[in-house]
Formats: structure tokens, sequence, C-alpha cells
């Protein structure tokens, strides 16, 4: 599957990815948003997991094991570029702010916002077609909640 996708992103025009893909794909991005910073610990892990289970109505379980799958393919994805606008494709514009809101989660996890993840997630949101007021509302909504 990894195969079939990175082809897809790396595409010069990528298609519309399946909901499969489209959910490996934003998990890998919810990955790259954790190692940002240079550190990708327990408490971003774990809530990489609960972002997903959110999104995607999965048990624990399954979304453990489809944030390891994105643990390997964010290794070998291609640049943030390629890789959100396919994400872009494959998500309704009415509900990337849930995106958003998992993306912030995730930076926010471990305590502390970093000026690498600050810039992924300005780049992200730009690239999924959202404002910067739209992402700092994400990332209230998400420090509201916390």
């Amino acid at each position: 599957m990894f195969d079939a996708l990175l082809r897809r992103l790396l595409a010069p025009a990528p298609t519309a990815l399946a909901a499969p893909e489209a959910h490996l794909a934003l998990a890998a991005l919810l990955v790259r948003v954790a190692r940002a910073d240079g550190t990708y610990d327990p408490t971003e892990a774990l809530r990489i997991d609960r972002v997903l289970a959110a999104l995607y109505q999965l048990s624990p379980f399954a979304a453990a094991q489809l944030r390891a799958e994105a643990e390997q393919l964010e290794t070998e994805a291609p640049d943030t570029v390629r890789f959100t606008r396919a994400l872009k494709e494959a998500v309704p514009l009415d509900q990337r702010a849930a995106l958003m809101e998992g993306l912030w989660s995730v930076a926010l996890a471990d305590g502390g916002r970093g000026d690498e993840e600050d810039q992924i997630i300005r780049l992200v949101a730009n690239l999924l077609g959202l404002t910067d007021r739209d992402s700092a509302l994400a990332r209230q909504r998400v420090e509201r909640g916390a």
C-alpha cells in the first residue's frame, strides 16, 4: 500500500485519495508535526492515536495500528507540500478545520509550542486552503478543550 500511495503523492498532479489512503496520509502528517521539533515522545504518539480514533471512529487498537503505519510512511513520504496537496484533494473544505484541530492537538501535546511546529502548521494550513485565522481558531478550540 505504501508504494502505491507514495507514487500517487509524488505524481505531478496527485489524484484524490480513497478514504483508507487519506486516513494514512493524515496520520503521517500528524506524525510529521509531532517530529517537527526534533522530539517524538509517547505523549505525542498517544495524542495522535486519540485524534485518529476521534476523526475516524477507530478503536484504540486500530488507531495505534494506523499511527504505527503512519510513522513508517512519514519517513518515506515526500515533502510536506505534495503530501498536504493530496490531503486537500481528499478532504472537503468544511472538514479541514477538524484536521487543523488534530494537528494543533498533537503540536501542543508535549506541553509546548516550538517554532518548528508553528512553521509546519502554518504551511499546512495554507496548503489545505485555510487561513491563519482558521488555524488560530482551531488552536484556541484545542487549548480550551485540553
